[in-house]
């Protein structure tokens, strides 16, 4: 039986981050090289990949960035080859893409909106999945994926969500499909719910007065009372990332402050 550090050490092992150098994939990136993991850091801009994969070197680590729009088919192939010829392997993918939400009505939403949305978070979750799985696979030694849902693949969030949620509901979907096809090749493919995290939009609308009412109807419907901060999704990925979770797939995991374990009409009084 391994001891409890070793079960969260990923020394020897490579990860990929996409959407790397997000607020959220960045404290990701820099978590997993802290547990001993070499880091392929994908994000859609090279100079954010590489300032993130940079700053993991700086401290002792290995990274190297990649960039490309993981949506289509031939530019995840060329990431994930360039990947495979730098490091040789791949035992852990983090899909923490989050594409930016145009808001639109329901009735008004375009379709071409929507099917960007679709693309960049679910299609590109999928295309991810696959090209790494292939790789694992090839090892003969698993791997484990993490694929980022969201609450608003879970319930109804309005606010012109309706096709992030979508695809993020979607992402829900895939992880389930894809942790039973490859059980029997030992990758496990988990998902985790996160709720509102600061991030750039968050930190801006916390600032504007003119967005309180929108802030304060979020914070409502978080029992924690708060946002998260990026570091307190680093321990959630790195549970399912590693040995820690050996007997965990196909699993959900909020980490959303409660708000998933709170109806709608719920209240402290009567």
């Amino acid at each position: 039986m391994a001891s409890l550090p070793q079960l969260f050490d990923l020394t020897g092992r490579t990860a990929v981050v996409t959407g790397g150098a997000g607020a959220l994939g960045t404290a990701i990136s820099v978590a997993l090289a802290e547990a001993g993991a070499s880091v392929a850091v994908v994000d859609l801009r090279i100079e954010n990949a590489t300032r993130v994969a940079d700053s993991i070197n700086a401290t002792g680590g290995r990274a190297a960035g990649y960039s490309g729009d993981l949506s289509q088919s031939a530019a995840v192939a060329d990431v994930f080859g360039n990947i495979d010829v730098e490091f040789g392997r791949v035992d852990i993918l983090i899909n923490a893409i989050s594409a930016p939400v145009n808001r639109v009505h329901p009735e008004d939403f375009p379709l071409d909106e929507w099917q960007t949305m679709l693309d960049s978070n679910l299609t590109s979750y999928f295309l991810c999945a696959q090209a790494a799985a292939r790789i694992m696979m090839r090892s003969g030694n698993g791997g484990s994926i993490v694929n980022f849902g969201s609450i608003a693949g879970v319930s109804a969030l309005g606010r012109g969500n309706l096709a992030y949620a979508v695809a993020k509901g979607g992402v829900m979907q895939l992880t389930r499909e894809l942790a039973y096809a490859w059980a029997d090749r030992n990758i496990r493919v988990n998902t985790i719910l996160p709720c509102q995290f600061v991030n750039q939009m968050w930190s801006s609308a916390l600032e504007d007065q003119e967005r309180t009412p929108v802030v304060e109807r979020v914070l409502s419907g978080l029992p924690l009372g708060r946002m998260g901060v990026p570091s307190e999704i680093v321990g959630p990925v790195l549970f399912l990332a590693s040995d820690a979770s050996s007997m965990v797939t196909g699993v959900a995991l909020p980490v959303d402050g409660g708000n998933l374990a709170m109806n709608a009409g719920a209240s402290l009084e009567w």
